[in-house]
């Protein structure tokens, strides 16, 4: 059986859980791998057989999405040529984590499309969400990259196709520490903002993993380095407590190694603060920016003992031998009739997926 596992580049959690995927569907057939996006700072150690530019989202430095660059950067008449090229017609199977030019490329040509992610779990009707509504945001994640069977991890499984976190292998038999210091990854955020506002909670050594950096700096108890994988996972296991964004795959492995846990969501990110919607509801404590007025909850925290048990069994092999018993048979006589398909650049914009991006960067 031909599989192509189609990966989201943006970010560095949907690499790190593919780096667990990958191995286990070698084993169950002939495997290519695709990645679009080129903003994360985790690689593979497995070949990548198409890699594309796709569209990906820029962090900014004041705690969201930079709209501006994001739109500088990307292309609707690039993504229509990648979705041409990528011959999905060749495969049996394709698994899809929120990757949107398989997604569109299966959509063109009507073939199934099976989704593995976490946003699948996020979307889902029973997963947590926030108490206000985000129109945009909830499009985005329906659209962005649409499968037609859709399996989620999440950090609770909330529905019968949701599933505990894929937890690294690196993690997941580890030996955790605590040297005492407290580690900060907030890659919407400056330097200048995190040492603001960190170096005011002077008791603490801040081990902040960077995007906006090169080099190492030091301004008083704030430690600041640019992202490394293996020193970042070093950091991980050693330390006391976890100051991070509300994405998944960092927060699920503070939670897994019990590790006191602080969540700041991206400013207008609806799948953020949909995880800080589950967080909080499991008792993780949540603040909405890193701005003063939040420096009290910030003490609060850091002199407040944290002891949240979680179950997260190690079923990744289990996920992926349902996913292949349901589909695996499916080829490329399977059609699946979502649509008309695309067929120029102007039916793109007219598209679901054309349509919010336009707005949104307009």
């Amino acid at each position: 059986m031909k599989i192509l596992y189609a990966i989201q580049g943006t970010g560095n959690g949907h690499l790190s859980r593919a780096r667990d995927i990958i191995p286990l569907l070698q084993k169950k057939g002939d495997l290519d791998i695709l990645i679009s996006g080129q903003h994360s700072e985790v690689s593979l150690p497995y070949p990548v057989n198409y890699s594309c530019k796709g569209l990906g989202f820029i962090f900014g430095k004041n705690g969201g999405v930079d709209l501006l660059e994001t739109y500088k950067k990307g292309s609707l008449k690039n993504l229509y040529e990648e979705i041409k090229a990528i011959p999905v017609e060749a495969y049996d199977l394709i698994i899809n984590d929120f990757e949107p030019v398989t997604a569109w490329a299966c959509r063109m040509k009507n073939l199934p499309c099976i989704g593995l992610s976490h946003q699948a779990a996020v979307i889902n009707k029973k997963s947590p969400k926030p108490k206000k509504s985000d129109v945009v945001g909830k499009a985005i994640l329906k659209n962005y990259a649409p499968v037609t069977a859709a399996y989620g991890f999440h950090f609770k499984a909330y529905d019968k196709n949701i599933f505990t976190p894929v937890i690294r292998s690196q993690v997941r038999w580890a030996s955790p520490e605590d040297h005492g210091h407290y580690t900060v990854y907030l890659p919407a955020y400056s330097n200048e903002k995190i040492i603001k506002i960190l170096s005011q909670v002077p008791n603490i050594r801040w081990e902040v993993f960077s995007k906006h950096c090169k080099t190492e700096l030091k301004e008083k108890n704030v430690h600041i380095r640019p992202i490394d994988n293996d020193l970042f996972l070093q950091s991980l296991l050693t330390c006391t407590a976890v100051l991070c964004g509300a994405g998944f795959e960092t927060p699920a492995e503070a939670l897994f190694l019990q590790k006191k846990l602080l969540v700041i969501p991206m400013k207008n990110q609806y799948e953020q603060q949909c995880n800080a919607a589950a967080l909080k509801s499991m008792g993780i404590p949540v603040i909405k920016s890193l701005k003063k007025k939040y420096l009290a909850a910030i003490r609060t925290w850091v002199d407040t003992q944290q002891v949240l048990p979680v179950v997260y069994p190690d079923n990744t092999e289990a996920v992926i031998d349902m996913v292949l018993q349901k589909h695996g048979h499916a080829t490329t006589k399977n059609k699946n009739m979502l649509g008309q398909g695309i067929s120029s650049v102007k039916e793109l914009k007219h598209k679901s997926l054309g349509k919010i991006l336009t707005g949104l960067y307009q």
